[in-house]
């Protein structure tokens, strides 16, 4: 018995130093975890948008006539979106949505020319806050300007430098060859191309971030394709067979998507591309009126909320994570965009404000993840619509009330059927959803989401440019410039 009870207490000794030997060790081994992610490098992280370039005006959807050989590169390289999604049927409110993670009626961007409310929380503001250098370059259309684009001003607090972007060289909105930008408030003349213009820009400011060892947070937003259309003689050659405006417009696209071949190697050559998440998307759908069509069959054009508005075209490449590429119709938007850099940056859940309306993709970047969780919502005008996976519903005003519209995407993805009738489990479910989102972003829109329980006034005014007294003593010299003469003469009659 004695001998037995030695044994046991043997034993237990032995567990016992193991115990203090173990809990050290495993505190060493959290520690070591801890700091290997702390140390590993973050992402570079480079967001670019295309201002109403259409879903189907890529290469690699079997375009008629428009090469896109770059962008092929990246969706070969990269994570190619069947379904992607804008934040909103028209420019403003995806910018917004970008920048938040968030409907774009939560926000304050109502429409085409609204500000983004001050008390919103951005993406720029939260890598800034992260160590990160902020870099903003081309069309800005969040400052409540409308008209064509001008160089923003140096004191506009709606302008990228009020939202968390160090760096700037920014229009109020649409611009075309030979702009005039504003470089931080200070007025520059540009020649050539705009798109080649902003991808110059940007990498300048990528430059001195990777000598000064500082990770860079980098949003270049393209005037193009947007109207007017005003293209280089060596990019319309490839379609002299067109009219003369769809001549201009595809030769745009054709200088697009050579400054997206500029930005890719400007990446390699500075060795970072490995550890650059580089995500390209449009802000809306195509335009209408144009031969070949701009969105490859789907109903409807930017403004819509059926899909030719609504659905874009969209690539992340990020060599370092997606090894393998690939092509997925898994169900993703402009909301999703925030999450997903937060959770590959590691901001904190406190950078973001509540409620959020999109998914961290992080997942998706290696894998297929299955249904999404979530349902895309979508706001403007009076006008709703709410996409769970395979299924969407519409809801248009009429003079009846609203007209409620059930698509089935994966079935019908033209949208030439309504099936509302005859699914009424999925479309009482999903009208269930909507009056729940609807009552969530008025909620948004009175600023109950906000710590002051209200929306701060004064809120900047919709206006157009040529009213602000900043700009007044430029309109002499702006009135011989083709960008202003026509428009300045029509709004100061």
């Amino acid at each position: 018995m004695n001998g037995a009870l030695r044994a046991r207490e043997m034993k237990n000794l032995f567990l016992q130093v193991g115990l203090v030997i173990l809990k050290p060790m495993r505190f060493l081994f959290a520690f070591m975890v801890s700091f290997a992610a702390l140390a590993a490098p973050r992402p570079n992280v480079v967001l670019v948008m295309a201002d109403d370039q259409g879903w189907g005006q890529m290469g690699y959807y079997n375009h008629p006539v428009l090469k896109t050989p770059h962008l092929d590169a990246m969706a070969r390289a990269g994570l190619r979106f069947d379904r992607f999604y804008a934040g909103g049927p028209v420019c403003s409110p995806t910018r917004a949505t970008v920048l938040t993670g968030r409907t774009h009626d939560r926000t304050g961007v109502f429409d085409h020319g609204y500000a983004l409310r001050s008390q919103e929380k951005t993406l720029a503001q939260a890598m800034k806050k992260a160590g990160y250098g902020t870099g903003h370059f081309g069309k800005w259309h969040l400052n409540g300007l409308r008209g064509p684009g001008v160089p923003i001003l140096k004191d506009d607090t709606h302008g990228p430098g009020g939202v968390g972007f160090d760096m700037w060289v920014s229009v109020t909105n649409f611009f075309e060859r030979d702009p005039l930008m504003s470089r931080r408030g200070k007025f520059e003349d540009f020649k050539g191309d705009s798109s080649e213009i902003v991808v110059d820009e940007a990498l300048k400011f990528i430059t001195a971030k990777v000598k000064e060892k500082q990770p860079f947070f980098t949003v270049l937003w393209y005037g193009t394709p947007h109207s007017p259309w005003v293209a280089a003689e060596v990019d319309k050659k490839p379609f002299t067979k067109l009219s003369a405006k769809a001549q201009e417009h595809y030769g745009e696209l054709v200088a697009m998507d050579r400054s997206i071949g500029t930005l890719r190697r400007g990446l390699r050559k500075l060795g970072v591309e490995q550890n650059t998440l580089l995500w390209f998307t449009s802000d809306n759908g195509g335009l209408p009126g144009f031969d070949p069509d701009t969105t490859g069959g789907l109903r409807g054009y930017k403004s819509s909320m059926y899909e030719g508005g609504l659905r874009v075209p969209a690539i992340i490449e990020w060599p370092k994570v997606i090894t393998k590429p690939r092509i997925t119709k898994y169900p993703a938007g402009a909301v999703d965009i925030f999450p997903t850099i937060a959770q590959a940056v590691g901001l904190p859940a406190s950078s973001m404000l509540q409620p959020q309306d999109g998914v961290s993709l992080v997942p998706l970047l290696t894998r297929e993840i299955g249904a999404r969780k979530k349902p895309l919502i979508f706001s403007s005008r009076d006008r709703l619509a709410v996409i769970d996976n395979e299924y969407k519903l519409i809801s248009l005003p009429n003079k009846r009330g609203v007209r409620l519209e059930l698509y089935n995407l994966t079935k019908d993805t033209a949208e030439t059927t309504n099936i509302f009738e005859k699914n009424p489990k999925v479309a009482q479910h999903l009208k269930r959803k909507m009056e729940d989102i609807n009552a969530s972003i008025e909620a948004s829109v009175a600023g109950k989401d906000y710590p002051e329980g209200k929306v701060k006034q004064p809120q900047p005014p919709r206006i157009f440019w040529n009213t602000v007294d900043a700009y007044k003593p430029f309109f002499p010299e702006w009135s011989k410039r083709p960008e202003y003469g026509a428009w300045l003469k029509r709004r100061l009659k």
